[in-house]
């Protein structure tokens, strides 16, 4: 029985099909930075049908985040590491922004998701 199952495996290596399936299980992650006015980066790129992480992280004061298109919103706390994971389903682009005041400039703290096909 291991013997078949470790044929089937390098089969499925060979044809490259169980590379793609791990890559599309754990997807990526991409850190993102937020400090007063900013978001750094203030662009992320992504792929339709694979998994993304935003790893949020606050460098000075509680801030927020919230992603309507996708459904997300969250709090940014100083000296803690927020995660949320979305699967994009379609191409475009889709803002994100801190929806917590603070302070003069606030309205400016906005950044884009770019989903590609």
């Amino acid at each position: 029985m291991k013997r078949r199952v470790f044929i089937a495996l390098l089969v499925g290596s060979v044809a490259g099909g169980t590379v793609r399936l791990l890559a599309a299980e754990t997807g990526r992650e991409v850190s993102v930075a937020a400090s007063k006015f900013e978001f750094t980066p203030d662009t992320v790129k992504a792929k339709v049908g694979a998994p993304l992480t935003f790893v949020l992280t606050s460098l000075d004061r509680i801030h927020g985040f919230k992603m309507p298109e996708f459904g997300l919103r969250t709090d940014i706390i100083p000296d803690k590491e927020t995660r949320l994971t979305i699967t994009p389903t379609k191409p475009g682009s889709f803002a994100f922004f801190c929806d917590v005041f603070c302070g003069d400039g606030h309205e400016e703290m906005a950044g884009t998701l770019v989903v590609e096909a």
